[in-house]
């Protein structure tokens, strides 16, 4: 990341030698959380509203206004992000936001993850009305402002250049909520629903403490809940919600640090299948299926089965909490009979994506490090791509470009 970059950001420049393996954000969620918290807390870390503002007119939205203000929440002062829609009432469904997210201009990294936060939004509610997935029809969650705030959250962290996020287990609040379905009990079966392997405790607070976009957050971005890991903390930010609680301060708060250590490390589910009576061109069907829901890694690899058949090693990686509505997938969609399930440990680079200056424009490259040290470069192969049919040139002159600008 440039200076001009970080400056645009409001992160203050750091020397490269003290750049350490991981950069970590904790959220501690003890109001609960929900986009707009959220949001509000990244914004108070740092990231400028101007470079969200940004962003966000990728997404050619339109209807709505963004602000933010500073406010007090039992003598605590936080960031209230404001998304003012006017009348806007126009409720979207799965397929229409899912197409306008792929249409836009944002990076390949914030349109992957903004769909999978819909997606998994898009099945918890398809799943409690007992209806497919691409008959769903938002009401809350599909207006402008939620959209923003989930589209929002992922330009942010993609900005902060979070490598891990963690939580603290989710209070859920008590009571009645109203929705556009009718009157549920808190938490409202979607949030219940995505939050499906996370901990969770009680409140006194009778209200709602998390809705069902907050958890669609948590349950995309967040790896690991529990206290707060050994970090060196750098920055600390408040985000406000709308209501006062009479007995917490209705702030979201996340803690910006960094990880010793020479790389990240994780457990993953691996999921595997052998196949060897499918029509080869179903097999891109499945990969793409797979990794739009949210799988981690998609691979084949050619095996030879028994009676000396050739067959298909289809290996699936995803968190370990997706697991079963991952092989569900692979059972659905292939011909195979059973898959084999285990975990493993994974130990990874510290990586964050740059901007560098190229003759062919900036070209984004992911850069991974090991107890701070650049240890590898990888131009991205879609930034390299569209500059290259922007320069009518072969994709190998802009990446030989990308490998060599520092």
């Amino acid at each position: 990341m440039g200076t001009d970059e970080q400056r645009t950001l409001g992160i203050r420049e750091r020397p490269r030698e003290s750049v350490a393996a991981m950069k970590l954000l904790y959220l501690d969620c003890f109001a609960g959380i929900s986009g707009d918290m959220l949001l509000g807390a990244l914004l108070d870390l740092g990231v400028a509203e101007a470079a969200l503002r940004t962003e966000l007119t990728k997404l050619k939205l339109p209807g709505y206004s963004i602000s933010t203000r500073r406010v007090v929440k039992q003598n605590i002062a936080a960031t209230k992000f404001d998304c003012d829609t006017g009348h806007e009432h126009h409720h979207r469904g799965y397929t229409e936001i899912a197409g306008m997210i792929t249409g836009s201009g944002l990076s390949e990294n914030v349109k992957r993850r903004a769909l999978h936060v819909f997606r998994r939004l898009g099945e918890a509610e398809a799943k409690i009305h007992g209806v497919p997935l691409e008959q769903i029809h938002f009401h809350e969650i599909g207006a402008v402002d939620s959209i923003v705030d989930i589209v929002g959250v992922c330009v942010a962290l993609d900005l902060l250049g979070v490598d891990e996020v963690q939580a603290s287990p989710v209070p859920l609040g008590s009571g009645f909520v109203e929705t556009a379905h009718g009157k549920f009990p808190v938490p409202a079966p979607a949030t219940l629903e995505l939050l499906k392997g996370v901990p969770v405790q009680p409140s006194n607070e009778a209200v709602e403490l998390v809705t069902p976009t907050g958890a669609a957050l948590l349950a995309e971005f967040c790896c690991r809940y529990g206290p707060m890991p050994a970090l060196t903390v750098e920055k600390i930010g408040y985000g406000a919600g709308t209501r006062d609680l009479p007995q917490t301060p209705n702030v979201l708060r996340a803690v910006l640090g960094e990880t010793s250590g020479g790389a990240k490390s994780d457990t993953v589910a691996v999921i595997e299948a052998n196949i060897d009576d499918m029509n080869p061109q179903w097999f891109g069907d499945v990969m793409e299926r797979l990794l739009v829901n949210g799988a981690l890694d998609v691979f084949l690899t050619p095996v030879q089965m028994k009676k000396n058949r050739p067959g298909t090693l289809l290996t699936v990686l995803c968190e370990p909490r997706d697991a079963d509505r991952f092989v569900e997938l692979v059972l659905t969609h292939t011909t195979t009979f059973g898959v084999r399930l285990h975990e493993a440990r994974r130990r990874m680079l510290a990586r964050e994506i740059v901007r560098v200056p190229t003759r062919f424009g900036e070209i984004e490259v992911k850069v991974g490090r090991y107890n701070g040290k650049v240890v590898t470069r990888s131009p991205e192969y879609e930034s390299c791509k569209r500059a290259a049919a922007l320069a009518n040139v072969p994709v190998r002159e802009v990446y030989d470009a990308a490998k060599e600008a520092r």
